[in-house]
């Protein structure tokens, strides 16, 4: 193909959509609601996945350090943990500290239930706290870390604490939350190219009479295609931007809605981290579904 014909199927694909008016517009209107609930879906996913990510994210290891080690003991520990490649981060609690926060947690009942403890009668351990760079190796991290005992005679780690139990229940929520939003937007997906490619062969089909008499008169397959190949594209990304531009509207008013009430707590994921991503998806699936609709619709119509 050369490029003036090229060319001329393009005109052709425009004139196509604007002289066929309601039935385009038919045809853009079902690919705007079909890609605008998986739109929605989609930005639901995302931000249930950043509060999954955070929860996980928040998972602390705990190291409690015996009460008769000295510095220079705490110090090894210290570095030892640090040399872990699964370790993001190291803090330092000394038990000054923990009791300061303790008393400031506990609120106005701290004064009678902590009376008589103080810089020099303090039963609280100084401890690290431990961050991994991927939380779900928060149990092997804290075996390892437990572990270090055996190499220091004086078991300088008294207890290791990360919520045993609790956090592996918290990854397996997370981890089926994903799973189950990968799969509902997926069906989605699937739904919306079905709805659409049906949509648009109704538009085709009103002019199968047009596409006889260009096979009788001598007109190639590849010819009476393309022209319907540019109309089923134009068609998918008009709808997949007006898609786009409602979404983008509709999400950062929700977004500057909810940011302003601080009593909701709630912080959704901004559009411009996630624009990018959406729309790509949106405009390539909206382009992809017009032609394929188009090339499935016209097929039958060519054997003639």
């Amino acid at each position: 193909m050369n490029f003036r014909t090229f060319l001329r199927h393009v005109r052709e694909g425009f004139k196509n959509v604007f002289r066929n008016g309601w039935m385009s517009v038919a045809s853009v209107t079902s690919i705007v609601v079909s890609l605008f609930v998986l739109g929605v879906f989609i930005l639901l996913v995302l931000n249930v996945n950043s509060i999954a990510d955070k929860a996980d994210s928040q998972v602390q290891i705990n190291v409690h350090l015996a009460l008769n080690i000295d510095q220079s003991m705490i110090d090894t520990v210290r570095n030892e943990i640090g040399a872990m490649p699964e370790v993001s981060k190291i803090e330092f609690i000394s038990k000054e500290q923990g009791l300061k926060e303790f008393r400031e947690d506990m609120g106005p009942d701290a004064a009678e239930l902590l009376e008589g403890f103080d810089v020099d009668n303090n039963p609280l351990p100084d401890k690290l706290l431990v961050e991994v760079i991927q939380p779900t190796t928060v149990p092997f991290v804290a075996e390892k870390i437990e572990a270090l005992n055996e190499n220091h005679p004086e078991q300088p780690i008294y207890k290791v604490n990360y919520g045993k139990g609790s956090v592996e229940t918290l990854f397996k929520i997370t981890r089926a939350v994903r799973n189950i939003g990968l799969i509902f937007v997926a069906g989605l997906a699937l739904i919306s190219m079905f709805l659409i490619s049906n949509t648009i062969r109704v538009t085709i089909l009103a002019r199968r009479k047009e596409i006889g008499i260009m096979k009788l008169v001598g007109a190639t397959n590849y010819f009476i295609r393309w022209p319907f190949f540019v109309e089923g594209a134009l068609i998918g990304l008009v709808g997949s931007l007006v898609t786009s531009g409602i979404l983008y509207l509709g999400y950062t008013a929700l977004t500057n809605s909810v940011q302003g009430d601080p009593m909701l707590g709630l912080s959704l994921v901004p559009f411009a981290d996630i624009w990018l991503y959406l729309c790509g998806l949106l405009v390539g699936l909206g382009v992809l579904i017009g032609i394929w609709g188009s090339t499935v619709s016209i097929r039958k119509f060519l054997k003639v």
